[in-house]
């Protein structure tokens, strides 16, 4: 791809273009295809992202979100831009379905257009226009082509001004004339004055900024505020019974969907109002009525206190996406759908089904009374006739209002009934694959309106972005620890004169993986035992641990002394060229005599419990990190080990916490050996690490090998 360079002037740019260049063109476009809104991006010097220059139509404060925005975001106009090509978002599935960060946010019913601007080697920004969700699914050939040629002229332009060191700047938003440049019927003339101030019910005109720019007597004597005070504010600033953000969020849809929209507010005490909002490109006329009560405009069948209310509010939405990207696994994920999102929803149940090699597998669920109504559907081949496996294979979302609907579609279903009367089966698609379904259960029949579809949708988009992470991360975990499990040694042998045990604790950050080992080598008539840590919590230092305890059980294997065994592993590791280190603690055992032969690299010192509970730290004489210098020696110790002693061998990540000095980490341990030494060897290894199997972060791994001689009879 050729170089991308800014359409704005450099560092010291000379005057600014005369003419308000980006919303003469962007205005432009917009009456040359009809839009109702848009927005022209520039890229600011070379840096990977686009910045709102100006808009027109609506408030910015629409576009908040994405008022600055990296190429690399995953919304229309940087994909315009990575991908060099106009992206047309058909409606409100069409974007829940690729963007579901926008649709939570904007879950209105309007179609977008995003093109670059862009000339042969240079990409100066992008272009954004929206329509009504009345506009046809498919951009007309004839809009596709003026647009693309609009912004080519765009980009030449911008070229120019750049070429002669003009600057090109954020330019005034356009909200006072409507975009197609024409002028609506006001209510200008006095008698229209007069009209509307007659009328039973009250009017007021908000212009796109939702500020009152005209309000009748009867208005104002519903709303109980002067008309001076109505005036100049928006509505729900000054009415304070108003000011909610389900009612500010009317007035947000009927803006961006060009849509007639209404809703029911509560005036203190008891009187209700019904507002409609009849919206156009320059601003919006509103009726006020009074309403009847509550109780007589309820549905049938539905439950006092039960009020429309919106089905998940911006806040909660935000704060569902947020948690989504906190979670991990995959039983996050079920656990965050189960406890937030399915509540906010008024679903009772929920089913998270993956895909895999042809076949649904069940991830996890919540709320079914009998479990095997759910998991009967593990392994189903995705061409069974159910709505699980058709809303996987087709990524098209079900909606189900009964269970006759449900059985009439899918009469299987007769025969295994769940317990549950409506169903959103909702196909959760991650970059464009299908990677499973999220099936909610209510237990009330439920009509699914067109909003409440549109919410789900983008809501199962954020859970499989979600979920697909979590897969993966799945994945690797496991194969963290099947390797992890396939280097240490599954049991230690049984040896004479000996008793041994061990435990490794993975690090919780990263793979969970790391580079410490341990082993116990059975080498008769003695026996050897080493501990060591390589450099790093990943497959490299996991790979490298494997190599380099095999090398160790190959040198005691042909009888080398611990020394030698040292200098050889220190050999072979920098011939490998690997650029870790490891440090390493080798001993030979020989319990007949009581006595252990010891080498260290740079290990953190052993300890020796004595059968009268003294705790000693053997101060060993010892030489490099393994994989330092090829010529390094490492001079041998031998010590005493009797009967009824233990010698503990640790990894540093045992002693090592953040704060705390090593040798004050080293004494404690040895406390906590002297009082539990005289246990049972398992009793005093749970010991040794129980602090740190319950921590919920280890910043490091930690491998512990004890050993204590007995008599064997």
């Amino acid at each position: 791809m050729p170089e991308q360079t800014s359409g704005q002037a450099p560092a010291s740019p000379g005057a600014p273009v005369g003419l308000p260049l980006l919303s003469l063109a962007l205005t432009s476009m917009m009456d040359d295809v009809g839009a109702h809104s848009g927005a022209v991006y520039l890229r600011p010097g070379d840096e990977p992202v686009l910045e709102m220059a100006v808009m027109a139509g609506l408030p910015r404060s629409f576009a908040a979100p994405w008022e600055r925005v990296g190429l690399s975001a995953p919304i229309p106009v940087a994909e315009a831009v990575r991908e060099r090509r106009p992206v047309w978002v058909g409606g409100q599935e069409d974007m829940a379905r690729r963007y579901p960060r926008i649709a939570v946010v904007l879950p209105y019913p309007f179609a977008l257009v995003a093109l670059p601007v862009a000339t042969a080697s240079r990409v100066y920004g992008a272009v954004f226009l929206t329509w009504p969700g009345s506009h046809p699914s498919e951009l007309s050939d004839r809009e596709r082509q003026d647009l693309t040629s609009a912004c080519e002229r765009l980009a030449l332009r911008l070229e120019r001004a750049a070429a002669r060191n003009r600057a090109v700047r954020a330019e005034s938003d356009l909200l006072e004339s409507g975009p197609l440049g024409g002028v609506s019927d006001t209510l200008g003339s006095l008698e229209a004055a007069r009209m509307v101030a007659r009328l039973p019910y009250g009017m007021c005109s908000l212009d796109l900024s939702g500020r009152v720019g005209f309000a009748n007597g009867a208005a104002s004597e519903m709303l109980g505020v002067p008309v001076r005070g109505l005036l100049g504010s928006q509505l729900w600033a000054s009415v304070p019974w108003l000011n909610d953000p389900m009612y500010e969020e009317r007035y947000r849809a009927a803006l961006i969907s060009q849509d007639a929209t209404s809703f029911v507010a509560l005036r203190p005490p008891s009187e209700w109002l019904s507002f409609r909002l009849y919206p156009s490109t320059t601003g919006i006329s509103v009726r006020i009525s009074r309403a009847r009560a509550v109780s007589e405009i309820r549905p049938p069948g539905q439950k006092p206190g039960d009020a429309p209310t919106r089905l998940v509010s911006m806040s909660q939405a935000l704060s569902m996406a947020g948690a989504l990207t906190e979670t991990v696994s995959v039983q996050d994920v079920v656990g965050l759908v189960a406890d937030e999102i399915a509540p906010a929803v008024g679903s009772q149940a929920l089913a998270l089904l993956g895909a895999q090699a042809g076949r649904l597998h069940v991830l996890g669920h919540h709320g079914y009374p009998d479990p095997h109504a759910v998991e009967r559907f593990d392994g189903m081949p995705l061409t069974a006739p159910t709505p699980g496996a058709h809303a996987v294979a087709h990524g098209v979302p079900a909606f189900f209002d009964s269970r006759e609907q449900l059985e009439r579609l899918y009469p299987a279903r007769q025969t295994s009934p769940d317990g549950f009367a409506a169903w959103a089966y909702l196909p959760l698609i991650a970059s464009g694959r299908p990677v499973g379904a999220c099936v909610l259960a209510y237990a009330e029949p439920r009509r699914f309106s067109t909003h409440e579809r549109a919410v789900l949708a983008s809501l199962a988009g954020l859970i499989a972005q979600a979920l697909d992470r979590a897969l993966l991360y799945d994945v690797k975990h496991q194969l963290a620890h099947g390797l992890q499990a396939a280097l240490l040694p599954p049991s230690l042998p049984s040896l004479a004169g000996l008793e041994a045990t061990a435990r490794y604790l993975p690090a919780t950050r990263g793979m969970e993986i790391g580079g410490d080992f341990y082993d116990l080598v059975p080498s008769p008539p003695l026996a050897a035992a080493v501990i060591g840590d390589v450099q790093g919590h990943n497959v490299t230092a996991a790979g490298l641990m494997g190599q380099i305890r095999t090398a160790v059980r190959a040198y005691t294997t042909v009888g080398q002394e611990p020394g030698e065994v040292m200098r050889s592993t220190n050999r072979l590791l920098i011939d490998l060229g690997s650029e870790l280190l490891a440090s390493c603690l080798y001993l030979r055992l020989d319990p007949a005599r009581g006595r252990a032969v010891m080498a260290r690299a740079g290990h953190p010192p052993p300890l020796l419990r004595r059968p009268d509970g003294r705790v000693r730290v053997l101060d060993l004489a010892g030489g490099p990190l393994l994989g330092i210098d090829d010529s390094a020696t490492y001079p041998t110790t031998e010590v005493e080990l009797s009967t009824g002693c233990v010698l503990a061998l640790y990894t540093d990540g045992l002693i090592e916490r953040p704060g705390i000095d090593i040798e004050d980490a080293v004494a404690d341990l040895g406390r906590r050996l002297g009082a539990a030494g005289d246990r049972p060897l398992e009793e005093v290894a749970d010991e040794l690490v129980g602090h740190y199997a319950a921590a919920e972060e280890r910043i490091d791994d930690v491998a512990l090998l004890l050993l204590r001689p007995r008599e064997d009879r």
